[in-house]
């Protein structure tokens, strides 16, 4: 390529870049369309058309993109100057740009449909380390600065929720088109259809989950099938997180023991709801805490080097519970923790059991959302308790 060549491309891609702002105003004017799990599995079943999805993603993919874009500007200006914020947010704005090339595209050339794909899973690599980067731009935030504010931190922990939420559904859609048009079938898994298996058999996978931890658990020989239609990779990321958290309870809290009281898990499937719930002896944590465990702000554990490549995802940055949350809740189910202090923990997950019901939930760009970033710290109309009554005495001497 001529110098020449080198030139005009960099013109072009500056000019593109500095219509960023323009592209996602436009999108963000727009709703993300969510989508059920049985949507996901009509279509990449029985009418799997490349240039259907096509023509979806270029519009819808921009338009997730582009709401949870406007919502990161409104970070408080000293946190997007983290380098680790910055890095993240080029990342979004090149794979925005990206995608906007294909808007005028010809869906039915085939040539297009295979580049899409390449661009795609590009943008799936690209963006596989968003989660530790941003917690690393949190990290550096709260190092720089210190103490935050309440407003501060409430504003922080609510666009988190949005944030990694939006990418769950971004990689979705991406892992669905790429798997659904370029990937290869599982014959372990015949009934898988890009990432969500129809008969996702929740037992399995939570034996798999548990197997990861390495630790001891109960073990049932004697099981019923349980099957919903669900994505593994998620079901497994959220258990594997439950177990992990229960058994260093577990441990921590019986050192001086020889045996381990085990980690009971039960599954129970109902006509609307599925739930899993996990019970350990662990010691359990005081009430006023349990809240504390889904904020991004908390963590228990060092926090390691970024580039540690021997630590667990995301160990020491203490999002394992509030991500874990957030993945039940995408499919319109939760995450609850009921703990007793001196006692133990019993973790209860709830999907649901209907495919028509799993519904994405998404987070759209609004003057409500808005309004939550310029939220103001206003007077607690409860009483906060003090250690020492009031002196009534000294009140009315200094009357």
């Amino acid at each position: 390529m001529t110098s020449k060549m080198k030139f005009v491309q960099s013109l072009i891609k500056t000019a593109a870049r500095a219509n960023v702002p323009k592209h996602i105003d436009h999108f963000s004017k727009f709703s993300p369309s969510p989508l059920s799990m049985k949507q996901f599995l009509d279509f990449g079943s029985t009418n799997a058309c490349e240039r259907t999805s096509f023509v979806f993603l270029r519009q819808e993919l921009p338009v997730r993109l582009s709401n949870i874009m406007k919502e990161i500007n409104l970070l408080p200006e000293r946190l997007l100057a983290m380098p680790s914020v910055q890095l993240l947010h080029s990342w979004y704005i090149q794979s925005l740009l990206e995608i906007l090339e294909f808007l005028d595209n010809n869906p039915d050339d085939q040539s297009v449909l295979e580049m899409f794909v390449e661009v795609l899973e590009s943008i799936r690599n690209r963006h596989n380390e968003v989660v530790p980067t941003m917690a690393q731009g949190i990290a550096e935030y709260k190092d720089t600065f210190h103490q935050l504010d309440p407003v501060t931190d409430h504003n922080i922990q609510y666009f988190l929720d949005r944030f990694y939420t939006s990418r769950i559904s971004i990689r979705m859609l991406i892992n669905q088109h790429t798997l659904v048009f370029n990937g290869n079938t599982n014959p372990a898994h015949p009934n898988t259809i890009g990432c969500i298996d129809s008969m996702c058999d929740v037992p399995e996978v939570a034996r798999d989950a548990y197997e990861s931890a390495k630790l001891l658990c109960e073990h049932q020989q004697h099981r019923e099938a349980i099957q919903i239609s669900y994505v593994p990779s998620h079901l497994y990321h959220i258990l594997f997180e439950l177990f992990k958290n229960a058994m260093r309870a577990t441990i921590e809290n019986h050192k001086a023991s020889r045996t381990l009281p085990p980690i009971k898990v039960m599954v129970a499937l109902g006509g609307e709801d599925l739930s899993i719930k996990m019970s350990d002896r662990g010691g359990g944590v005081p009430f006023r805490k349990t809240e504390h465990l889904f904020s991004y702000m908390y963590s228990t554990a060092p926090r390691p080097s970024i580039g540690d490549k021997h630590r667990a995802p995301l160990a020491g940055f203490g999002y394992g519970l509030p991500i874990s949350r957030l993945y039940t809740r995408y499919f319109q189910g939760d995450l609850q923790l009921y703990s007793m202090e001196g006692s133990g923990t019993d973790a209860v997950v709830h999907l649901k059991a209907l495919s028509t019901d799993s519904v994405e939930r998404l987070p759209v760009f609004n003057k409500t959302a808005l309004r939550h970033y310029k939220l103001s710290l206003e007077a607690d109309d409860w009483c906060v308790p003090s250690r020492e009554p009031l002196d009534l005495a000294v009140y009315r001497a200094d009357k």
